[in-house]
C-alpha cells in the first residue's frame, strides 16, 4: 500500500520558514491563479459563536504544482485566556496525478501563518513604494510579528510603529520584533500609525473598522488580511473608493467575506468587478501603482492556492530532510 509521511509542527518548522522561498513560492501561487487552470471551490466557512470561533476549509489544484492540500483551519480567538493559541488545523497531501494521499501535515496553523505572511510581502512588493521605510501594524499576535518580518524580506524596512487592543502585549510584540529584526519599533495609537507608515498591515479579527478614508496618506500602501468571514471588517467602507487602487487576492471572496462585502453593502462600491487580482497585477494582466502618490489598498482573504503550494513545497523540503513519520495505510 502507499507510504503516507505524518510530519509533526516540529518537522515542519526544521523544514520551511518564512524566507524569501516561501515567498517566491506564494507569489508563483498568485500568478497561477490568473494565468493557469486552477480549480479553487469556494472556502467552507463557519462560525461559532458560542466560543468566539470559526473554522476555514480551504483547497486548490494548481496545474503545474504536482500536489494539491487540503487544509482545515480552526480559529477560536478566547484561546489565549485558556493558555492555548488561537489557531491550529493541518493539512492533507494529495498527489494531483493519482488522488493518493502523500502526506499529513500536522502543522497546528503554521504553514497558514507562514504563508499568510509570504502573500503580505509579495502585496507590498507590488503595491507599496520601492522607498517604503516604515512599517505599520494594527495587532500584537504571531501574524502582526510575521507580517513586520515579511516585509522586512522586500523592503527596507527601518523602523515600525504597532497597535494593540492590549497594551502590554503590544508592548512586549515591539520588543520581541525589535530584538529578532534589530529595528526601532514603537507603539502608539491606530492614527499614530497612519500618520507615520508608508506600509499598513492589518492582522486582527475585528468585527469593526480599524481605519477610516481620511487616515490615509498619499503614497500609503494598507494590506488588510483580517477580514475572511462576512462578520469582520477593518476597513471603513470608505476606504476603497478612496483608494486609487484597490487589489485583492480573489475577487468573489473578497465580495462574500473580505473587504468589499461591507463596502457593497454600505453602497460605496457600486461595481466590484472592476477591480484586480494580485496575481493579474503580477502576471502583467491588470496595471499596479502608477505614481508615488498613489494609495494602494489590498485586500487578503487566503486562497486555497496558497495552502496548495506552501504545502507542496513542505512536503518536498521534508522528504529532502528525511523528516517525519512513515506509516503505510
Amino acid at each position: 500500500m502507499p507510504e503516507i509521511k505524518i510530519l509533526t509542527e516540529t518537522d515542519l518548522r526544521s523544514a520551511i520558514s518564512l524566507d524569501a522561498d516561501a515567498v517566491a513560492c506564494i507569489e508563483n501561487a498568485f500568478q497561477l491563479l490568473a494565468t493557469a487552470d486552477v480549480v479553487m471551490p469556494p472556502i467552507l466557512s463557519f462560525h461559532v459563536p458560542d466560543h468566539n470561533g470559526e473554522v476555514d476549509v480551504k483547497t486548490a489544484y494548481v496545474p503545474g504544482i504536482d500536489s494539491f492540500a487540503i487544509k482545515m483551519s480552526p480559529g477560536f480567538f478566547d484561546n489565549p485566556t485558556l493558555g492555548l493559541p488561537s489557531l491550529n488545523g493541518l493539512m492533507v497531501l494529495f498527489d494531483a496525478q493519482t488522488g493518493i494521499v502523500k502526506a499529513v501535515l500536522l502543522d497546528n496553523g503554521y504553514l497558514t501563518d507562514v504563508r499568510t505572511a509570504a502573500a503580505g510581502a509579495v502585496s507590498a512588493k507590488y503595491l507599496s513604494r520601492e522607498n517604503s521605510k516604515t512599517a505599520g501594524i494594527l495587532g500584537s499576535g504571531v501574524q502582526a510579528r510575521l507580517q513586520l518580518e515579511a516585509l522586512t524580506l522586500v523592503r527596507g524596512i527601518k523602523r515600525a510603529v504597532i497597535w494593540g487592543r492590549d497594551a502590554d502585549k503590544t508592548a512586549e510584540c515591539a520588543r520581541d520584533c525589535a530584538r529578532r529584526l534589530g529595528i526601532e519599533v514603537t507603539t502608539g495609537s491606530i492614527t499614530d500609525v497612519m500618520a507615520q507608515a508608508d506600509i499598513v498591515v492589518t492582522t486582527t479579527p475585528s468585527g469593526k473598522p480599524l481605519i477610516t478614508a481620511d487616515m490615509m496618506r498619499p503614497g500609503q500602501h494598507i494590506t488588510a488580511m483580517g477580514s475572511d468571514a462576512d462578520y469582520k471588517a477593518e476597513l471603513a467602507p470608505c476606504v476603497i473608493p478612496a483608494a486609487s487602487l484597490f487589489v485583492c487576492d480573489r475577487l468573489s471572496q473578497s465580495i462574500k467575506q473580505g473587504e468589499l462585502r461591507a463596502a457593497i453593502a454600505a453602497g460605496t462600491v457600486a461595481n466590484p468587478d472592476r477591480y484586480a487580482e494580485l496575481g493579474q497585477i503580477i502576471a502583467g494582466q491588470k496595471p499596479g501603482r502608477k505614481s508615488a502618490s498613489d494609495i494602494t489598498v489590498c485586500d487578503l482573504t487566503g486562497t486555497g492556492v496558497q495552502d496548495t503550494a506552501i504545502a507542496t513545497l513542505a512536503g518536498v523540503r521534508a522528504e529532502a530532510a528525511r523528516a517525519g513519520t512513515a506509516i503505510h495505510s
